[in-house]
């Protein structure tokens, strides 16, 4: 059925009788100018149509083989010519003839089936603006096969120009095609989309002057669905749909998914029956039906824009919108910011998938510039007649701060003030809180110089809105970006003036009306009178003076203040005016008492150090400016006469000045004068030594003059003379290094009490670093052993570093000049401990004295620290170390150097003999506790012996395991009965507590020596011990029960974990005989290498091998396979399978033959 554009029925085409004979229509396909139509039939046939007249004109039976639906039938862009494509895979050309009034149609194979099956074909169609394109000559054609993509060229001869593979996807996922002619490059080229699955591939075809054909790839698309429709519907936008039925708009250039849209309502048609065949008995691959149920090709068709979707009850028709439509769509949803981005978009050409907007590009633009407008004052309307009348007034604020900035914004995006400030402006005065939510808005496109010029009813509504909101800071940043002209000049003045706005107040003297005077004039009548009296400034006052410094700064480098530069035309007229202003003699309203120079006198007072650097800044300008010179000379000399002889003024804006000078006269182009006379007489000023006031900051000034090229105004002999007087260290270091006197700044250092902790650093690079010499050197070490014993008692950890770095040879020689024992030890410590790093190996001469000297020390000063250092020292001997913690009585030392030295009896018996003094202390304490004394000395008591105790449990154990049973014997029964000795005692005395702990540590005893004594033995020495022989076996009844329950615990464990290792054992030879003696299923009934069934011949009884992996093979090919491979023994052969590469042995041989 043909229906016209209204939809009404114009042809129907066939009857039930074609349909009972041919099956279903499967394909369909319109020649270029729609006076042909093809239809291919579900059972194989083919027939075109005359639309004209409704006529049958061909039927078509012998074009593919029969048995196969037709999936597709297309027309190229040759009438005379079409492809289809079979439910086989095969392509086939129809050659249409008319001879002598007679049709005929030749068909020429052009793909076999046998060779992979194609299930989708594209032939390329060129638009009618582009038929004399120079490709369409060829007739390319598009084929999708189950694995790749072919490109061929049907004219002037059958030719393959390109073949494709696909990557791994989906085996049902359906391949696509899809042609398009896209601008590359300032030309018009064909581009072919495919895609199987969720990648779209993009090959570019063009044809060169030598008449090939060039394939190229282009960037993918990658998506996250799998693809069942592709289809361009312009250059750049392609329109796809996935398996969920959900159609995607794309964007091609830049990838981005423009709009989805669910298709489920269409109720899409599936090609599913013809693509398994079904009409002719479903001879088809499985392969090519699985692809089949998604396969939707003939429900989908593309033309000029549009595309239609055929759904079971109706066609859908897609189209994108024009520019228009899309922009008016969403001002119906009454979505106005978006409308506007939108058409924002449209005119500045990044917008995606654009219609209907045709001309040059300054066209373009005016045409969505007065939609813009339009859009604008709708939005304005808008927003006035849905602003809330009642309620909060916050509520009306954030509703108009939604609206007002976005009118702001695209009025000056498209160059529209005048459109902003009168229809828009007076459209918003109707409500108050839009007139002002506007007003505020404008600041932040003033401040970002997007707006430099206001009208003045706005400027004056401005003033006023800001200025009776108390927003004075916003409205100064909007005067100084702001252009002049449109200001009212005396208004802003005042305005500014009244409410601290400096910053503007100077902007529009100097912009308005070239004034850079009078500002500073009203500046420094605020802050110099305070500043004369002596009075403080208020935080208002020190910004001012901070503004004015910055201010005459700007103005002496040719900078207007805030912001920009001063006209080059007046750079050096303002400059001029503000030295003679910065000289003047008195102000213009000066008063009998007022001294010379008011302003330069006031800048000083108010930051003596940032006028100076002002100063500074501008003189580097000054090179071959004859009047600039003057200028300068004439400042320096009223700083002198201003600040010298000046009590007003500090050491530290004395020293200032003299600084700067010494700066300027050290300079190679220098043109000052300045009497060396002043540099003595501030000389003597900051070195007096009857002033103790301000001494930091007195040596500080007078440093860094020094540092910037003062000392060539000095005498130095006089100079240091001065500071050694003045203690000024710093100063004295200074000279002595000019002089090389290294050794004389060691006492500067010592001397100095702030940086007596930096005298260190200072030898360490004086003596490591290049540039001086052996003889400095020398001296500097030599200064040093003499002050040794100082500096060893400042700070012994950095000395013992110092000495190790570079007095390693002097050891014995510093020790010697140690004369206080408590010193040595600290120092000896620090020097022997252990390092890391780069003085981790540094050996001393005499090392083992040197340890054993603080070994002795240690003894005397540091005993807890004298185990430690046993241990981790090697630098002693064993005799001469025992001896001497002997001699000092310090028994755990001495038990850890017996137990080195291999007397384990030795070392036990005065650890032994240790802890019996500590249990008859605790006797007696517990003896005074009964007769009322403290339990605090007892509890410690208890606590040594608890170490004590643990110290000899830890020798016996490191000790049991090379001893044999006699030996392990004289060692555990000692310390058991020494235990239970001290237990009786305690037991008689009524201390429960003390009883208790003792009874919990003899069976800590017993636990411990469990392991290495039998337990008959130890049962037998408790009841041979007299404590408990002549006693009642309750006594004893704990021990014992103790010990038979770590027996029976140890008893316990001992059966579990062999039980375990048995089952264990069992579990893994049942598992290896099953896998041994299970039969092999073989996976197929051929061999893998000659591909014959394994019984090639009835009466045959070849041998077979089947591998575990179910692999099957003959045995004589498994020969041939390891003699090509140069294996020739059949001794100890180990088979291995070719199709999996298993290493698993086969089973031979013994399948007989039917």
């Amino acid at each position: 059925m043909m229906p016209d554009t209204n939809q009404a029925l114009r042809l129907c085409l066939g009857t039930k009788a074609t349909g009972a004979e041919f099956g279903a229509v499967s394909a369909l396909s319109v020649n270029h100018d729609c006076s042909r139509l093809l239809c291919g039939f579900a059972k194989g046939q083919i027939t075109m149509w005359d639309l004209a007249s409704g006529k049958l004109l061909r039927t078509i039976t012998d074009a593919h083989p029969p048995g196969t639906a037709v999936l597709h039938v297309k027309f190229t862009d040759d009438p005379t010519l079409a492809v289809c494509n079979d439910s086989g895979g095969s392509v086939f050309e129809l050659a249409f003839r008319r001879v002598m009034g007679m049709r005929s149609c030749d068909s020429r194979c052009l793909f076999s089936g046998s060779k992979g099956e194609v299930c989708c074909i594209e032939p390329l169609r060129a638009p009618p603006d582009f038929r004399d394109h120079p490709i369409t000559h060829y007739s390319l054609l598009a084929m999708a096969s189950l694995t790749k993509i072919l490109v061929i060229g049907l004219k002037p001869s059958l030719k393959v120009w390109m073949t494709f593979p696909y990557s791994k996807s989906d085996p049902s996922s359906v391949p696509q095609l899809a042609w398009q002619f896209v601008p590359v490059q300032k030309t018009l080229n064909p581009v072919l989309a495919f895609c199987k699955g969720d990648t779209v591939h993009f090959l570019l075809v063009k044809k060169e002057d030598t008449g090939t054909i060039h394939v190229i790839k282009q960037k993918q698309l990658q998506l996250s669905c799998d693809i069942i429709s592709l289809s361009w519907i312009n250059s750049r936008t392609l329109v796809l749909v996935d398996s969920h039925e959900k159609l995607q708009v794309v964007d091609r250039p830049s990838q981005e998914v423009l709009e989805t849209l669910d298709l489920e309502q269409v109720q899409l048609v599936y090609n599913s029956r013809h693509f398994k065949s079904l009409a002719t008995g479903g001879n088809v691959s499985q392969a090519l039906a699985l692809v089949g149920e998604k396969a939707c090709y003939q429900s989908v068709s593309s033309y000029a824009g549009q595309i239609v979707y055929l759904g079971t009850k109706s066609a859908h028709i897609m189209a994108l919108r024009n520019w228009r439509e899309r922009i008016d769509c969403l001002l119906k949803q009454e979505h106005f910011v978006e409308a506007l981005s939108l058409a924002w978009s449209f005119h500045e050409g990044t917008a995606k998938a654009v219609v209907g907007l045709v001309g040059d590009q300054m066209k373009k633009k005016g045409v969505v510039g007065d939609k813009m407008v339009e859009i604008l004052f709708q939005f304005a309307e808008h927003a006035l007649k849905k602003c809330p009348e009642h309620g909060k007034i916050q509520v009306m604020e954030q509703h108009f701060h939604d609206v007002v900035p976005v009118l702001v914004d695209y009025c000056l995006l498209l160059k529209r003030a005048d459109l902003m400030f009168n229809q828009l402006y007076d459209r918003l005065l109707e409500n108050s809180v839009a007139k002002g939510v506007f007003l505020e808005a404008l600041e932040s496109y003033i401040v970002a110089d997007r707006l430099g010029h206001l009208t003045t009813p706005i400027m004056r509504d401005l003033l006023a809105h800001y200025h009776g909101n108390g927003m004075m800071d916003s409205l100064e940043r909007c005067i100084v970006h702001l252009d002049v002209t449109s200001l009212d000049i005396q208004q802003v003045v005042q305005v500014c003036w009244e409410n601290q706005l400096y910053d503007a107040m100077l902007y529009v003297f100097n912009s308005g009306m070239n004034d850079y005077i009078t500002p500073m004039e009203k500046l420094f009548a605020v802050i110099g009178p305070p500043l004369t009296e002596g009075r403080g400034l208020t935080d208002e006052e020190v910004v001012m003076g901070n503004k004015l410094l910055v201010y005459i700064s700007c103005c002496l480098a040719g900078r207007a203040y805030p912001l920009g530069d001063i006209p080059e035309d007046l750079v050096v007229q303002v400059k001029n005016q503000v030295f003679e202003f910065l000289i003047r003699r008195h102000s213009g309203d000066s008063l009998e008492k007022e001294e010379l120079f008011p302003f330069i006198r006031t800048l000083l007072h108010f930051d003596t150090r940032e006028f100076l650097n002002v100063l500074a800044m501008t003189f580097e300008d000054f090179k071959n400016d004859k009047q600039a010179l003057e200028y300068q000379q004439r400042i320096v000399d009223i700083l002198l006469q201003v600040m010298v002889d000046n009590p007003d003024f500090t050491p530290s804006q004395v020293g200032g000045l003299f600084t700067f000078l010494a700066r300027q006269l050290a300079k190679p182009d220098n043109t000052l004068f300045v009497n060396r006379k002043l540099f003595d007489q501030v000389l003597e000023f900051l070195c007096c030594p009857d002033d103790d006031s301000r001494h930091t900051e007195r040596q500080q000034v007078l440093l860094e003059l020094l540092q910037v090229g003062g000392v060539v105004q000095f005498n130095e002999e006089r100079l240091l003379t001065l500071a050694e007087k003045a203690n000024f260290y710093q100063i004295c270091e200074f000279l002595y290094e000019k002089k090389h006197l290294f050794d004389r700044i060691i006492d500067c250092y010592l001397r100095d009490p702030l940086r007596k902790g930096e005298i260190f650093s200072y030898i360490h690079n004086l003596l490591s670093m290049p540039g001086y010499s052996a003889e400095e050197k020398h001296t500097v070490k030599d200064k040093v052993l003499q002050h040794i014993q100082e500096l060893v008692t400042l700070d012994p950890s950095k000395s013992a570093d110092m000495v190790l770095f570079h007095f390693a040879e002097e050891v014995q020689q510093i020790i010697s000049e140690l004369q206080d024992d408590q010193l040595l030890f600290r120092f000896l410590s620090c020097l022997l401990e252990p390092r890391e790093g780069h003085l981790s190996g540094t050996m001393l001469p005499l090392q083992r004295d040197l340890h054993e000297l603080l070994l002795d020390l240690l003894c005397r000063f540091g005993p807890r620290q004298l185990l430690g250092f046993l241990q981790t020292s090697q630098h002693y001997r064993l005799e001469e170390a025992i001896q001497t913690t002997q001699k000092y009585h310090h028994s755990e030392a001495t038990g850890y150097l017996l137990e080195m030295k291999g007397d384990v009896h030795g070392a036990f018996a005065v650890l032994l003999e240790t802890l019996k003094e500590k249990l008859s202390v605790l006797t007696a304490e517990s003896e005074r506790a009964d007769a009322g004394g403290e339990e605090r000395d007892r509890d410690h008591t208890l606590s040594r012996v608890k170490e004590s105790l643990n110290d000899i449990i830890e020798l016996c154990h490191r000790s049991s395991d090379s001893l044999d049973q006699q030996q392990r014997e004289v060692l555990w029964f000692p310390l058991l009965e020494t235990m239970m000795a001290s237990q009786k005692l305690v037991k008689g005395l009524n201390d429960e507590h003390t009883f208790e702990v003792l009874k919990e540590l003899t069976m800590k005893v017993l636990n411990c020596m469990s392991s290495f004594i039998p337990l008959p033995a130890i049962i037998q020495r408790i009841l041979q011990d007299p404590v408990y022989g002549r006693g009642k076996l309750a006594e004893i009844q704990g021990l014992i029960l103790g010990m038979l329950d770590t027996f029976n615990y140890e008893q316990t464990l001992l059966e579990t974990t062999t039980s375990l290792l048995n089952h264990d054992l069992h579990w893994s030879l049942a598992h290896l005989r099953a896998a041994v003696t299970r039969g092999l299923h073989p996976r197929q009934d051929h061999c893998n290498i000659c591909l014959q069934q394994y019984k090639r011949r009835h009466d045959s009884a070849e041998e077979i091998i089947v591998f575990s992996c179910g692999h099957l093979y003959h045995y004589q090919c498994l020969q041939q396979k390891a003699c090509g491979g140069g294996v020739t023994s059949e001794l100890n052969q180990r088979w291995s399978c070719y199709k999996c590469s298993s290493s698993q042995g086969g089973e031979g041989g013994g399948l007989p033959p039917n």
